[in-house]
């Protein structure tokens, strides 16, 4: 690879969640391959946390997080801050999350689900780590809480951005960064193109979320950190600038704001 191949930083993957006969070892080997640099192998629970911590342990280009995604049943292990800070304590971990608002795919009386939001921040703000957001037909609540909160003082990134420009403004205005992932390579993604054409490019991170949200060319398939490259090249495109810039910024964002 000569120094003007463009390299890329997947900023959100779950490694453990992604099928390979090869494992894990497999995955990463392709995202280098592809010119993936680093990978954010994200939490969704205290219970396969251990599997997260495991894989950046084994490689020294994958980063952990630790955190409960907001989806996870309400009668899972339920972080406290003390938890978390002795979780985050290890060097592999860079950040606090997944965390954030789902109400698309949780009904109910979910105060379960705002109070386990505000654990994660304030472990984040305590341990001084980013926070990884997810929002899901959630944005007022949990922008609300954001600020009730201070979530400001953590910082963080606005993973899988499909909220409004309203709302990544808002983001911006807190100090976040905004992830894009496959998803605006979808055809129907009109209103995310429009956001992702409007982020500055010092706030911009790109992503997978693998395994799923794989990114036109390989719609429906499995997805892995080496597709990161084919929503880097759509969103070049899209934005009318040079792939080698846009990698280029998109990994210095990653590296300033988990301070890599």
């Amino acid at each position: 690879m000569t120094d003007n191949t463009p390299t890329f930083i997947d900023s959100h993957c779950h490694l453990p969640l992604i099928e390979d006969d090869g494992g894990t070892d497999a995955v990463v080997a392709r995202a280098r391959e592809a010119g993936v640099t680093h990978m954010l192998c994200v939490s969704v629970d205290l219970e396969t946390y251990p599997g997260v911590a495991a894989a950046a342990a084994r490689h020294a280009d994958v980063s952990a997080t630790v955190g409960v995604h907001p989806n996870t049943d309400e009668h899972a292990r339920e972080p406290d801050v003390d938890t978390l800070l002795e979780l985050a304590a290890n060097p592999d971990v860079i950040a606090i999350g997944e965390t954030g608002l789902d109400y698309f795919r949780s009904d109910g009386d979910l105060d379960w689900q705002r109070a386990r939001f505000r654990t994660h921040i304030r472990a984040a703000r305590e341990c001084r780590k980013p926070l990884v957001i997810h929002c899901r037909e959630a944005a007022p609540d949990l922008i609300a809480i954001m600020r009730e909160e201070h979530a400001g003082e953590a910082g963080g990134v606005m993973h899988c951005f499909v909220e409004s420009w309203e709302v990544a403004e808002q983001a911006l205005e807190l100090g976040f960064y905004i992830s894009l992932s496959g998803i605006v390579t979808f055809k129907n993604a009109t209103a995310l193109k429009e956001v992702a054409r409007r982020v500055p490019r010092e706030r911009l991170l790109i992503e997978t979320d693998a395994p799923w949200l794989a990114p036109v060319p390989r719609r429906g398939k499995q997805n892995e950190p080496a597709y990161v490259r084919h929503t880097a090249e759509y969103l070049a495109q899209l934005r009318d600038e040079d792939l080698a810039t846009l990698a280029r910024a998109t990994s210095d964002n990653f590296t300033r704001l988990f301070d890599r």
